[in-house]
């Protein structure tokens, strides 16, 4: 764990040397004050040299400039490296993320991502910058203070460094405390953001159920469970911090006292003991920088265990190594013995399913909620992968493809249109950022959608709000049809693309549909049969598979599962 996290300083490296340099400069700086004082009340005062006192005192004024400078380096560009580090590792960890399947985000709260993505990676930076720097000046300022306090006065050094393994057994006994308390900070800070994403995110539902007590409830249960996680680790965190301070305490009580008789015994002189006692000091900064070195690491490796968790979940869905690009495609796709499973085989969604859909053909498949209708169309551009069987396109096998490839070749659109927050513009060359705006005018024209984009205030750059939040059901599944024109994939899935809608706005939407599969292989699902009639194909799929499949005439006049939800859905009952 420590090696990889270390990976990260490479790329800043100069950086990180240059701190390190200023970081041992200002510890050197600082050993050199106690003997310098030492050297001025046990030498200079005494022999009145004031020349000397002179020149001690400018050199003590140079070496402070020096340490002013390497102070500001330190702070300033020492925490710069860590905003680069975070910066890579935000940046990784969101890459990644674009790798996962749909399988990771359907067992995950975005709340906990989001937790990963800024909270975790936070403290992850102050390890980043404080660690090694100040585990670095500790090391510099332990190992100089003892030398020099050895130089100074061995018999009171001794004594002295007998307490220091009391100091180390305590720091190593509150260490795992401090872990367990601070990891169990960051799964309740989690909790919270995945909440109040949740919460946020459906705060129209919340007032339309007047729920809002409620809701504040549920937050108030989180926020609750943090805040008494947070004091627990507060709890450690006091007791580590005043056992530090205790300990110092008493060195310094043991300084005073034991040198003070020393000082008796004519054993050590007063400029002696000052020196002593200012090292003494500077001995113990160390030892608080390691206390908060300590909290420091917890906090910062605990957020990056967090980091390591998400980057080391494998993608399921991946290129096999000898994939081709899918060029020139015609557009047939073919299923064979097609099963599939959520759990591993478990459970099975679909079985054994075997259907063609030729070239520049529309096949509609309709049946019950739960059949597996938009699992198949999510099984084309491998959002999940099969559990066995094939599916072919122009005769390849999916997982012989580019995913990249693979999907540049499929468009969806789906009943729940997402569209991010941004403009009209944005959102309409997301199907194609390389377009130009005449691309993107000319896209929202065939899906009838530019008439009314030229009537808001700022035309295509005008901000739709979150989520399309300012925008109708039917002019967003407008806007996510014309993203779908500016792609101009050979194969289409329409999933439902109208089913929320009201009667006139499908009838419009459809219109702009039916356009939009023209030379395509188009899979259509469909709630309401009225919008497939003219499919060159219906294939009607039930929990047991394909059970009809024909044109609307023959379904019809078979009198089987499709006629009877024709009829129910249009009140037409058989003479």
């Amino acid at each position: 764990m420590i090696r990889r996290f270390i990976s990260y300083y490479k790329p800043h490296m100069k950086l990180f040397i240059i701190d390190m340099f200023f970081a041992f400069l200002i510890s050197a700086i600082d050993l050199v004050f106690p003997m310098a004082s030492r050297e001025i009340i046990n030498n200079v005062i005494p022999a009145q040299r004031l020349d000397l006192l002179f020149k001690w005192a400018v050199l003590l004024v140079v070496l402070f400039i020096i340490r002013y400078i390497g102070n500001y380096i330190v702070s300033y560009w020492g925490h710069v490296v860590g905003v680069y580090i975070e910066y890579d590792m935000r940046k990784e960890l969101f890459a990644h993320l674009q790798t996962l399947p749909f399988s990771y985000y359907d067992n995950t709260k975005t709340g906990h991502i989001m937790s990963r993505l800024v909270n975790d990676l936070r403290d992850v930076v102050e390890l980043a910058h404080h660690g090694p720097e100040d585990l670095f000046i500790s090391l510099v300022m332990l190992v100089g203070s003892f030398i020099l306090l050895v130089r100074v006065n061995l018999k009171l050094t001794l004594i002295v460094f007998a307490f220091i393994p009391l100091i180390i057994g305590f720091v190593l006994m509150k260490r795992v405390k401090m872990e367990n308390a601070f990891r169990k900070v960051r799964k309740r800070i989690a909790n919270i953001n995945a909440h109040l994403e949740n919460s946020i995110s459906g705060i129209r539902v919340a007032k339309a159920f007047t729920n809002e007590d409620y809701e504040i409830r549920k937050f108030d249960e989180n926020n609750n469970e943090y805040k008494e996680s947070r004091k627990e680790s507060y709890k450690v965190m006091a007791e580590f911090l005043a056992g530090i301070g205790a300990a110092t305490n008493m060195l310094d009580l043991v300084v005073i006292v034991i040198g003070g008789y020393f000082v008796y015994i004519d054993s050590i002189s007063v400029g002696d003991l000052l020196a002593y006692t200012m090292y003494i000091s500077y001995f113990m900064q160390p030892i608080r920088r390691l206390a908060n070195l300590m909290q420091q690491l917890q906090e910062g490796l605990t957020g990056f265990e967090r980091f390591v968790e998400v980057m080391d979940i494998k993608p399921d869905i991946v290129d096999r190594e000898n994939a081709v690009e899918l060029k020139d495609v015609k557009g047939r796709i073919e299923f064979r013995n097609v099963s599939f499973s959520y759990t591993n085989g478990e459970d099975r969604v679909l079985s054994n399913i075997n259907m063609v859909i030729e070239p520049g053909k529309t096949v509609a498949i309709v049946g019950p909620s739960g059949a597996g209708k938009t699992t198949l169309c999510h099984l084309i551009p491998r959002f999940y992968d099969i559990n066995g069987g094939q599916i072919l396109i122009d005769g390849i096998d999916i997982r012989d493809i580019k995913l990249e490839s693979l999907r540049k070749n499929v468009g969806i659109v789906q009943q729940d249109v997402f569209l991010f927050t941004g403009t009209v513009k944005e959102n309409i060359a997301y199907g194609d950022p390389t377009k130009s705006d005449e691309e993107i005018i000319e896209a929202a024209k065939k899906a009838s959608i530019h008439d009314f984009i030229m009537t808001l205030p700022n035309g295509y750059d005008t901000y739709i709000g979150e989520k399309g939040v300012k925008l109708s059901g039917g002019q967003k599944q407008r806007i996510s049809i014309a993203r779908l024109f500016l792609k101009n994939p050979p194969i289409l899935i329409l999933d439902e693309a109208t089913s929320s809608l009201d009667n006139q706005t499908e009838i419009m939407i459809q219109e702009s549909l039916e356009k939009l599969a023209q030379g395509r292989t188009a899979l259509v699902i469909a709630h309401r049969l009225s919008t497939i009639k003219n499919a060159d194909e219906i294939i009607v799929l039930t929990n047991e598979g394909i059970e009809e499949r024909g044109t609307h005439e023959e379904l019809l006049a078979k009198n089987g599962i499709y006629s009877e939800l024709y009829k129910s859905q249009f009140k037409v009952y058989a003479e």
